[in-house]
């Protein structure tokens, strides 16, 4: 178990400060000298709810989806006022002891960060009935307390697709992952025909490296360390092929991906994934033409605030997808006026046809 860290004990310090400060403002000041207004922002009152988290193979600072569920934990600390603990995972030995703490700890919700975890959370969730558990990228086995987080990855990576090889002048486009699992094949299969579509539209060849949906082969690094030295070695080769336009599936590798980029000095980009990686690493700017967002953040609020305010918890199934806007593509920040106009119509009624069934993403 890597570390066990808890703001509970820091609560009422920060509202105390808080209120200490309200209170300094309204000092009287000298009748000469009309005080200055300043606007002071108050925390939350402090709720008896206590939100946890346990994490994949990796810290909540992974830029990627152990961050972006942290990111809802602290959104929830500071706008709900609930306390909050969270472990982090260096193996896959620690993912039941640390859900263990967290059931030992009383923590109202138990947050499981990533599919690797999904067979312990269901067993911790077996075991403590009486406990609420949230599976990211899982699902239950049957288990009431326990509430399953998906997303329709293949929805946002669709139009990342499009828009990758709309904007390459090789028209290749490469795409690479950490595991080949559900989670992480359904961002490739969307970009992949995401690209193809491109293809039949506009009557331009396509090339998709990486992936095959149909034959379920691809590159794969084999894990979610950050910055995966094979997973530079794949982007390296997916230069040489003709890729100008990299999507990594699986955690950071965007540091590793823009070093294989100045290596071979190409002037290819890359796509991120699971948060606005542009605007989370300003560092990897010039090089993201777009994120395809996993929106995790945004569903740990919403259910922390379902179950500390609104006292409802059920193990009913959180799907994300482009309707309720837990996945989207990001803005294009750097790239914005280097993309068309008539491209940036074009992804708006994907969008619009994909919502309403009238596309399908998967083909």
């Amino acid at each position: 178990m890597k570390s066990i860290t808890s703001r509970r004990a820091f609560a009422g310090f920060a509202i105390l400060g808080a209120s200490a400060m309200v209170l300094a403002g309204c000092a009287a000041a000298p009748e000469e000298e009309a005080p200055a207004e300043e606007t002071v922002e108050e925390a939350a009152p402090a709720l008896d709810f206590l939100a946890c988290a346990v994490s994949d193979e990796a810290s909540f600072q992974d830029n990627s989806f152990n961050e972006a569920v942290y990111d809802g934990l602290l959104q929830a600390e500071s706008e709900l006022g609930v306390q909050i603990l969270e472990a982090e995972s260096n193996s896959a030995e620690d993912f039941a002891p640390n859900l263990q703490a967290m059931v030992d700890a009383s923590c109202d919700v138990i947050v499981a960060v990533g599919f690797n975890l999904v067979a312990d959370v269901n067993l911790a969730a077996a075991a403590n009935p009486d406990v609420s558990f949230v599976t990211v990228d899982g699902w239950s086995e049957g288990n009431d307390n326990l509430k399953p987080v998906g997303y329709k990855m293949h929805q946002s990576s669709y139009l990342a697709g499009y828009l990758a090889a709309a904007y390459s002048t090789t028209k290749v486009v490469g795409t690479y992952g950490g595991m080949q699992i559900d989670a992480v094949t359904d961002f490739m299969s969307g970009f992949y025909y995401g690209a193809k579509a491109y293809e039949t539209e506009t009557g331009t060849p396509v090339t998709v490296l990486g992936w095959d949906p149909v034959a379920a082969t691809g590159d794969f690094w084999g894990g979610f360390a950050p910055n995966d030295a094979v997973g530079k070695s794949i982007a390296a080769s997916q230069l040489e092929q003709g890729a100008d336009v990299l999507f990594p599936v699986g955690g950071d590798q965007f540091g590793a991906g823009i070093e294989a980029i100045k290596e071979a000095g190409d002037k290819a980009v890359m796509i991120g994934v699971d948060k606005d990686i542009a605007l989370t690493s300003p560092d990897y700017a010039d090089y993201i033409l777009t994120s395809a967002e996993k929106r995790m953040g945004a569903a740990t609020f919403d259910i922390i605030k379902e179950y500390a305010v609104d006292g409802v918890f059920t193990g009913d199934y959180y799907l994300g997808d482009l309707a309720n806007a837990g996945t989207d593509i990001s803005p294009f920040y750097a790239f914005e006026d280097l993309i068309d106009q008539a491209i940036k119509d074009r992804l708006a009624e994907l969008k619009a046809g994909i919502i309403d069934g009238s596309i399908d993403p998967l083909a």
